[in-house]
């Protein structure tokens, strides 16, 4: 099975538990690009009775009669190839009455781009559905990788197919936790540097040279000008959005330190009500998202959100690529390069604290996490904080070379006062998280006290 299809286990069961119904299904398959989706689909249709078609931009009556050939073809059925439809009616009526005791599994693969050519297909799909498939012996998989029009064609209330489906599933990019699979020669360090360039997302992953380091990847396979990533966010983008250089410039300005709406504004120069539809469409494209305090008891109303960059790829891309592209075009590539090397760890250290808040919710603590993430007020941050039934954990990350001590915790503490939650009826723990260790006191301090935890990333 191909590197690609690692941690993918739980969707392929889901796909297998549709397949062995009795009777037809009809799941959406959807995520992100590069994601995995159509690896995992071929490998579900492994040994089995399919129909494959992956749409692409021509005219729908060629892309009727190349459904029409690909069905044809996997059903080795002569009279088919020979015949004339111009309508998916009735080719999938057709396709319908050669169902048997072995189910047909038929793929529509970037679906999407059919109802772009066509705004009525959802209509027709539904049909197809109603009237020809929903009774029959058949999986009907659709599956797209722009997420808002896959949810606007299948899943909104207000598509002809909502309520239809059997089943849904979104592919989400890999964790930080998947990668011991990909890089099984390196440290957890040098695993979290190529997770801050690559996200989890498994394409870009497999492009990097596992016998080299992250900066020698960061050379070749992200500031050449001639690589596959260079300007990969900008293909990801086109089908999207339709005014880049305001989205662009958002994400420039976020990946570079700007997280409240009053700040980007003022950096771009634009009143805050003028970037709320762009902030809140890249959220809903799940490129960047909002965080509010984690004590915050209606997030959704919160004035104190911030925006941050969701995916590490296009983080990194908007911070280190973007803003220095006449640079990369005029062959001065050691100059962009030696600010990533001075400014590199900085940038992980977020990420070690995102990695951090996944790493705790994968361990047996004292008691169950309802909750977790971060927490501000004024002047004081807190890098984690996961809370339970009247029971409070707070969290500190560094991201240092030097292991940490008995200080950090006791800063930790003073912060920890200002938290205002449950007071006077919360049972209180503390964690450190650590990129290089712990001295020697704190680890005889640890032994003592019951409500500390001492993680190293080592350990991760």
């Amino acid at each position: 099975m191909i590197s690609k299809f690692i941690n993918r286990e739980k969707e392929l069961e889901a796909l297998k538990r549709e397949y062995n119904k009795k009777g037809s299904s009809f799941v959406v398959v959807y995520g992100r690009r590069r994601t995995g989706k159509t690896t995992l689909l071929k490998n579900f249709i492994l040994n089995k009775k399919d129909i494959y078609f992956l749409v692409d931009l021509q005219n729908e009556r060629i892309q009727i009669e190349r459904f029409k050939n690909i069905i044809a073809q996997s059903l080795k059925d002569e009279f088919l190839s020979k015949a004339s439809f111009d309508k998916w009616e009735t080719l999938f009526e057709y396709v319908s009455k050669k169902t048997g005791k072995k189910k047909i599994v038929i793929i529509i693969d970037e679906f999407q781009y059919l109802a772009k050519i066509n705004h009525s297909i959802p209509s027709i799909f539904q049909k197809i559905w109603d009237d020809n498939l929903k009774n029959k012996n058949i999986m009907l998989i659709l599956c797209g990788s722009l997420i808002s029009l896959m949810y606007e064609y299948t899943l909104n209330y207000s598509s002809p197919l909502y309520g239809r489906r059997t089943s849904q599933i979104k592919l989400e990019p890999l964790n930080f936790f998947s990668y011991k699979k990909f890089f099984k020669n390196k440290n957890n360090d040098e695993m979290l540097r190529f997770y801050g360039i690559t996200g989890g997302v498994p394409k870009y992953i497999e492009l990097m040279d596992k016998n080299k380091d992250a900066f020698q990847n960061i050379k070749a396979n992200i500031l050449d000008k001639n690589s596959f990533l260079y300007s990969e966010p900008k293909f990801v983008l086109k089908d999207e959005i339709k005014e880049p250089v305001n989205y662009f410039s958002i994400l420039q300005v976020v990946s570079q330190g700007a997280h409240k709406i009053g700040h980007i504004s003022e950096v771009l120069g634009v009143q805050s009500k003028n970037i709320t539809s762009f902030l809140e469409k890249l959220i809903e494209l799940e490129i960047i998202e909002r965080i509010v305090p984690i004590t915050e008891k209606n997030p959704q109303k919160s004035k104190r959100g911030l925006f941050f960059i969701k995916d590490n790829f296009f983080n990194f891309w908007f911070r280190y690529v973007f803003p220095y592209q006449s640079y990369l075009e005029t062959d001065k590539a050691d100059f962009v390069f030696e600010k990533i090397r001075k400014d590199f760890n900085i940038y992980i250290s977020r990420l070690f604290e995102t990695v951090s808040i996944d790493f705790t919710m994968r361990q047996n603590l004292p008691f169950e996490i309802k909750k977790i993430g971060k927490w501000w007020e004024k002047d004081k941050e807190i890098d984690l904080i996961a809370l339970g039934d009247k029971t409070i954990l707070f969290g500190e990350c560094k991201y240092w070379k030097d292991k940490i001590g008995l200080n950090v915790l006791n800063g930790l503490k003073e912060k920890s006062k200002f938290v205002n939650w449950e007071n006077g009826k919360r049972a209180e723990y503390f964690a450190l998280y650590s990129k290089s260790g712990f001295t020697e006191d704190i680890k005889k301090y640890a032994k003592k006290e019951k409500n500390l935890f001492l993680f190293n990333l080592k350990d991760f």
